[in-house]
């Protein structure tokens, strides 16, 4: 019976430990979630009326301005931008986000994946261990972003597709990240990235216009990149603040399993213990009952 209770309190000690670490990567995540909650909070505004005003423009523009990154045309080459995270224990961010990126492959371009002309650029070393282990054509340049996350870093990955669309290497570019919300809650997403899109023509209704300055040529090549690098941080950004909340949380649901299991183990470990009690008392009182017999 000895042996079956160390064997229990080995497991609580190592049930506990586990809880302790849990713990602390669930306190380490909250903290580096504050700073990119910061973060995603103040650039969505931002980046959403740019996006608007994006839109807007090539809407306006059609026909009059030469807009390479706006050009629409038979798709042959995609280019799929997935934004994973750079470490597990985060519960199904990661495969949600690599399921997502495959269900758009598969559904808006099944031709092209057939043909092998879908290629994934992943940002985060999970997406791009994924990727390139199961036979993917995959962009290997852009995966460690997050080491050291800046607009720098994102920006070059942005210009990589940019430059590829226009050069005509690639018709299409979607964008998979996960737009965060809460530390509990991700909405995963799969947005076009390239050509950009068009705002919905209303019958009746006139689409802003704008007066440039200098022309409009000018600031319609200077302003496309700029705001398309925007798009690009600000969904790098989501995927990071969406990281530490995913975590976050998977390691807090994982102390209180701690908890439970633990609570299971005690009791398992006060009846065998019960149990070797009495048998002792059992074998005492039949030793004493033979001697006096």
């Amino acid at each position: 019976m000895s042996g079956a209770l160390k064997e229990v309190r080995n497991r609580i000690k190592s049930v506990q430990s586990t809880q302790q670490i849990t713990k602390a990567m669930k306190m380490v995540s909250a903290a580096k979630l504050r700073r990119a909650q910061d973060a995603i909070t103040q650039m969505r505004p931002y980046a959403q009326k740019l996006q608007e005003v994006l839109s807007n423009i090539v809407s306006n523009s059609e026909g009059e301005v030469n807009m390479d990154l706006a050009a629409e045309r038979t798709v042959e080459k995609v280019m799929i931008i997935i934004v994973t995270s750079d470490r597990g224990l985060c519960g199904g961010y990661n495969s949600n986000l690599i399921k997502l990126a495959k269900q758009v492959a598969k559904d808006k371009y099944p031709n092209q994946l057939a043909k092998g002309n879908v290629q994934f650029l992943p940002i985060g070393k999970k997406g791009y261990e994924h990727f390139s282990k199961n036979g993917f054509t995959v962009v290997d340049k852009f995966w460690n972003i997050f080491t050291g996350l800046s607009f720098d870093k994102v920006q070059a990955a942005a210009k990589y597709a940019m430059d590829a669309f226009a050069n005509k290497e690639l018709d299409a570019v979607e964008l998979v990240y996960s737009e965060f919300k809460n530390a509990a809650t991700q909405v995963y997403s799969a947005e076009q990235f390239l050509p950009v899109r068009k705002v919905a023509k209303v019958p009746g209704q006139k689409n802003a216009d704008f007066i440039y300055e200098p022309s409009k040529e000018v600031l319609i090549a200077e302003l496309i990149p700029k705001i398309l690098n925007t798009q690009l941080f600000k969904g790098t950004l989501d995927g990071n603040a969406s990281e530490h909340g995913a975590r976050m949380t998977a390691m807090d649901k994982a102390s209180d399993n701690a908890n439970e299991l633990l609570k299971s183990l005690k009791i398992s470990y006060n009846r065998a213990r019960q149990a070797a009690i009495t048998t002792e008392l059992s074998e005492i009182v039949s030793g004493a009952a033979a001697l006096n017999g």
